[in-house]
């Protein structure tokens, strides 16, 4: 935790919570230490690299928050310097709720999941809606080769703050690919013993 994560969460109602809930002196105590400022080291970097989609919160001009996911091949959410990060914003349902958003109120909140190893990277920013024709080289630097989506805009977030959360109650779960990792020595020994098989098979005859 750094503390421009505390300056944009621990809002005086927070505050005040914590303190009723005892948590107020291990946090104060915690960020007296902490780092004044947040960039995106290699470690995040790697991280974000890796990742097939979000979980994005933006504001209504009437208050509301709104939160969805985006999802993308894998890297499609790029680093392009320690402070900045960016997309593609792919055509959707044409509904534009987090672009309307973002034209009114340009704050934003990123949760980036690892299911399979219990992590989760929050991000805070401010966004910048570049459309596509408007910065052909930009949109060129987050393409997605072979990926079938037409890109009407780029998203540039401009971080303000960052935190590592706790793991605690984070399901362990995966997709369909990061599984194959855990079932490629089954099926390979699988193989050997039908081989085996087929071998004795053959010489009983």
């Amino acid at each position: 935790m750094v503390r421009p994560f505390a300056e944009i969460s621990f809002t005086p109602s927070v505050r005040e919570t914590q303190a009723k809930n005892g948590s107020a002196t291990g946090y104060a105590k915690f960020l007296a230490g902490a780092r004044q400022e947040d960039l995106i080291s290699p470690v995040e970097a790697s991280f974000i690299a890796q990742r097939d989609g979000f979980y994005q919160a933006t504001v209504s001009e009437t208050g509301w928050p709104y939160v969805q996911f985006r999802g993308g091949p894998v890297g499609f959410l790029k680093v392009l310097d320690e402070r900045t990060l960016a997309y593609a914003d792919f055509r959707g349902n044409r509904q534009y709720l987090s672009t309307g958003n973002l034209l009114i109120n340009d704050r934003i909140s990123l949760i980036l999941m690892d299911y399979p190893n219990q992590r989760r990277l929050k991000i805070w920013g401010r966004a910048m809606l570049i459309d596509a024709e408007t910065d052909p080289a930009l949109m060129r630097r987050l393409s997605a080769p072979g990926y079938r989506a037409h890109p009407e805009r780029a998203i540039v977030i401009k971080l303000e703050a960052m935190d590592w959360n706790c793991p605690q109650h984070i399901p362990q779960r995966m997709t369909l690919e990061e599984f194959e990792d855990y079932l490629a020595p089954f099926r390979t020994e699988l193989a050997a013993l039908k081989a085996r098989n087929a071998r004795l098979e053959e010489a009983l005859g």
